[in-house]
C-alpha cells in the first residue's frame, strides 16, 4: 500500500514538529501507534545504511548517538549504521581518522544491539587506512568502510582498500557526487565508482548518495552489477526510488538517511511514497543491507 497525501504529511510533520528541530520525549510510541504512518510499513523493519555523529549537540559520541536514536525510534528505525565523527575534516590526516572512529567505537559499545559501524579511511593514505580497517574491522566491531573525498576512486591507489575489504567481507561505501559548480578536490563521481566496480567485480560496493544528480548517477553504475546505491541525503524527489528499481532490480537499491544532516522522514519518505510494490520497499528499507552485512555478521559470530 503506498502512502496518501495525508499520509505523507502527518510523516513528515511529526518529525519536523518533534524530531530533529523540537524537543523530544523519552516516553516513545510503537511505530504502529505513530499517527499518519501506514501501519503496514510501519510494522516492517527499518535498517538505516547512512548515519553521522555530526547535526546534533552533545559533547561526547554516546550523548549524540542517544539523540539520533531518540528521532530513529519514533520513525521505527530498528539499526542504524554510524561512520565518521565530530568535527570532520575534508581530507583528514591519519591521527583525525583514528580519533573519529573511535568516537563510532564509543557509541557502538553502549547499543551494540542498535548500531553498526563503518570505519573511516581515506584513499589519500591507502597504508594508514589498511592499518585502520585491521584495528576497526578485522580486530574491532565495525563491519564495513566509509570512503569520502581526499582522492578519486578511480585511482588505482585505493585498490588495496577495496581488496582487504574483500577479503574481510567488509561493506564499502563510497562517497559520490556531481555537482554543478563542480566537485571538491579529491570527490568522486558515479562514473569514478563504476572504473573502480569493474576493476573489482567480485566485492560489493555501495554508491553513495547516488551521485546527488541520481538521474545520471543510477545510469553511470547500471551496468556494473556488484554496485547497488545509497538513497540517503539530498530532497526527497519523486520517482527517484521508481527510476533505480526499474533501471537497477530491487535488490540493488539501499535506504539511509544522512542523518542528523537530513531527517529520517524526508528520506523515509522517498520509498513510503514511491510508486513501487511493497515487497521491492522491504528489500529497500532492510532486506538489501541486511544481505549485504550478513558474511561479514556470520564471520564475527554477531547474532544480534
Amino acid at each position: 500500500m503506498n502512502v496518501n497525501r495525508r499520509h505523507f504529511c502527518g510523516l513528515a510533520g511529526g518529525c519536523l514538529a518533534g524530531g530533529l528541530l523540537g524537543e523530544t520525549s523519552s516516553t516513545l510510541a510503537e511505530p504502529a501507534q505513530r499517527e499518519g504512518v501506514d501501519d503496514s510499513i510501519a510494522k516492517d523493519v527499518i535498517w538505516d545504511l547512512h548515519c553521522h555523529l555530526s547535526g546534533v549537540s552533545g559533547d561526547t559520541a554516546e550523548e549524540r548517538a542517544a539523540q539520533i536514536l531518540e528521532y530513529a525510534d519514533r520513525m521505527g528505525v530498528a539499526r542504524l549504521v554510524f561512520f565518521m565523527g565530530f568535527p570532520w575534516s575534508y581530507n583528514p590526516k591519519p591521527d583525525d581518522l583514528r580519533r573519529q572512529n573511535d568516537q563510532v567505537m564509543q557509541a557502538l559499545s553502549k547499543w551494540p544491539d542498535r548500531l553498526f559501524g563503518f570505519a573511516y579511511v581515506s584513499g589519500e593514505y591507502p597504508d594508514d587506512s589498511l592499518r585502520e580497517i585491521d584495528r576497526c574491522v578485522a580486530d574491532g566491531p565495525m563491519v564495513g568502510i566509509k570512503l569520502w573525498v581526499a582522492r578519486k576512486c578511480s585511482d588505482r591507489a585505493i585498490d588495496p582498500i577495496i581488496a582487504r575489504c574483500g577479503e574481510l567481507k567488509a561493506a564499502i561505501f563510497q562517497h559520490t557526487w556531481l555537482k554543478i559548480t563542480g566537485n571538491l578536490p579529491g570527490e568522486s563521481t558515479p562514473m569514478d565508482l563504476a572504473v573502480l566496480a569493474r576493476r573489482h567485480p567480485s566485492v560489493p560496493i555501495i554508491c553513495g548518495h547516488t551521485g546527488g544528480d541520481w538521474t545520471r548517477g543510477i545510469r553511470a553504475i547500471r551496468a556494473t552489477e556488484n554496485v547497488s546505491v545509497g538513497i540517503g541525503g539530498g530532497e526527497p524527489e519523486a520517482g527517484f526510488v521508481e527510476m533505480a528499481v526499474r533501471e537497477l532490480g530491487a535488490h540493488r537499491v539501499i535506504y539511509g538517511s544522512d542523518v542528523g544532516g537530513r531527517s529520517f522522514a524526508s528520506q523515509l519518505a522517498k520509498v513510503y511514497g514511491a510508486e513501487i510494490p511493497q515487497p521491492a520497499k522491504k528489500l529497500i528499507l532492510a532486506g538489501n543491507l541486511q544481505r549485504m552485512l550478513q558474511p561479514i555478521r556470520t564471520e564475527k559470530g554477531l547474532k544480534s
